[in-house]
């Protein structure tokens, strides 16, 4: 299954401090943007990338389960401080077929 998600901050993260600064870029923002380039190179991530001008990724996840997906952003290291909005995509196929089979039953009881 397809997911839409969304992350965005939600708690101020930048120390005063430039060495402490430095830290958190290496260890946690650098870490999440190269767990993420990794997750698109097995597919897992689809599409996506880091909104212009907002503390804010949107990408398109590939999971089997709930579960999976679940994992796979609490494996992020900014996961702690982001809020994460999630939308369940349903396939344009699916959605045609679904679409397709409603007009036939209306035909049907039209007759």
């Amino acid at each position: 299954m397809k997911y839409l998600v969304t992350m965005e901050m939600i708690q101020q993260m930048a120390p005063s401090d430039p060495r402490q600064l430095i830290q958190l870029i290496e260890e946690r923002v650098i870490k999440q943007h190269e767990i993420q380039v990794k997750q698109e190179a097995e597919k897992k991530i689809l599409a996506g990338g880091s909104v212009v001008g907002k503390m804010c990724d949107v990408f398109i996840v590939e999971a089997a389960s709930n579960e999976e997906l679940s994992g796979l952003l609490r494996s992020l290291p900014l996961w702690p401080i982001h809020k994460a909005d999630v939308i369940p995509l349903e396939s344009f196929e699916d959605v045609l077929a679904k679409e397709r089979q409603e007009v036939e039953q209306m035909k049907a009881a039209l007759k």
